[in-house]
């Protein structure tokens, strides 16, 4: 410390703060993500699967800074003793596979005939449609393919499929990359988006839940492409009605119909731009830390605590964590666990605890909407049960007097 003044003292002119800056500023932020990962572990691609369901928890910190990173949360779980139920089976999968197989051989001629008919069938048949080649190395390589092929598409007219393009979509900072079933671009050179699932489709009519997923999942395919149109001069319209082709009646033949996705694409781009940026988020990390599978149980269970999560019933059916943090939540008592609208209901109280103490009288503002009506409850609670035993008394009563002669009598 002497030295330090001694050093000041002759010379007046103010050294600079050579206090390095966090490390986490100084590393870009795919080197930043990269450690979260594990500095040999890849990335797992970022679906639209995984983005509808992001969207529809913008809240939740853990689940963006995992998806961002590209950690393998099902890997993850497992690690923290809490294995995902999720998955495909490899029946559904090879199944799946066949039927997407069979909708595109010919060159998608059933597929392009079916996108005439349901999308479009005011204008020429789609014959001879043209099938561009896609490939190129990598993610990027592969947006950039695909990206050109729309604009040479959408300025040649006539049908063009694009199968399994690859489309790139910003999510708080951090670029997704997007593989579709298809894109069909119409002879006006719009676009439209395909969806090709497994599910049957009986009488015209399939599962309203899964036509709801594959709604939310193509509306995000909708937004990509929407980003892909305005870059372009004159932009191509995007179109909200998506071709929904399923097996037909359990076989394998194909039906289609168009799904509007209009309202999942409004709340789909809503919730993705309230998301907390990923670097925001990874710059309140401690330094080194980790979400590699292969690192001890409780260092990654220290890891997963770091990052805030906002837990609800509804991500049992979206994310892979959902079991360990369902435990975490019931451990602490957080009324997101009893679902998403009863903690609206609670508004300041965010514990079971909080809730009870309130409901009883011992704390919380009588002024408070929720804790007047937590009070009221208890006390309408407590008035059915006296109720209830004064009504009980005499019958136990009167059962109690029939009883004893019986009983003298069997003494007997």
């Amino acid at each position: 410390m002497s030295e330090f003044h001694g050093s000041a003292s002759r010379s007046s002119t103010p050294r600079p703060d050579r206090t390095p800056p966090p490390a986490t500023r100084e590393k870009g932020l795919r080197h930043r993500l990269a450690e979260l990962r594990g500095p040999d572990v890849p990335a797992k691609s970022l679906d639209a699967r995984a983005l509808a369901a992001l969207a529809a928890n913008p809240g939740c910190a853990r689940r963006a800074i995992l998806d961002g990173a590209g950690v393998d949360k099902a890997r993850l779980a497992t690690a923290l003793g809490a294995p995902s139920g999720f998955g495909q089976s490899q029946f559904a999968l090879t199944r799946g596979n066949a039927f997407e197989a069979r909708v595109k051989a010919d060159g998608g001629a059933e597929l392009l005939r079916l996108a005439h008919a349901r999308l479009d069938p005011g204008a020429e048949p789609p014959a001879g449609a043209a099938v561009p080649d896609l490939t190129a190395h990598g993610p990027e390589g592969r947006t950039a393919r695909t990206a050109l092929a729309l604009r040479e598409a959408a300025r040649a007219g006539g049908w063009t499929l694009l199968d399994h393009p690859m489309l790139a979509l910003d999510v708080a900072g951090s670029l997704a990359f997007l593989e579709p079933d298809a894109v069909v671009v119409h002879p006006d050179g719009s676009w439209s988006v395909v969806e090709i699932k497994s599910f049957p489709m009986v009488d015209g009519a399939a599962d309203p839940a899964k036509v709801g997923a594959a709604a939310r999942q193509a509306a995000v395919y909708v937004l990509a492409l929407e980003e892909v149109a305005a870059r372009l001069d004159p932009a191509p319209r995007v179109h909200h009605r998506i071709l929904l082709v399923c097996p037909k009646d359990f076989s394998n033949l194909a039906a289609a119909c168009a799904v509007d996705v209009r309202k999942q694409r409004a709340v789909t781009a809503r919730q993705l731009a309230r998301l907390t940026r990923i670097d925001d988020i990874a710059g309140t990390l401690p330094e080194g830390t980790c979400f590699a599978p292969d690192r001890p149980a409780e260092e990654l269970t220290a890891a997963v605590a770091a990052v805030p999560a906002s837990y609800a019933p509804e991500c049992l059916s979206a994310c892979e964590l959902a079991f360990h943090c369902r435990d975490r939540a019931r451990s602490a008592g957080a009324v997101t666990s009893l679902g998403r609208p009863l903690r609206a209901e609670l508004g300041g109280l965010t514990t079971v605890e909080e809730v009870l103490a309130a409901a009883r009288g011992e704390t919380g503002d009588p002024d408070d909407p929720a804790v007047a009506a937590l009070r009221r409850a208890a006390a309408l609670r407590a008035e059915a049960l006296r109720t209830a035993d004064e009504a009980a008394a005499p019958r136990s009563g009167a059962a109690g007097a029939e009883a004893a002669p019986l009983a003298v009598t069997a003494c007997r």
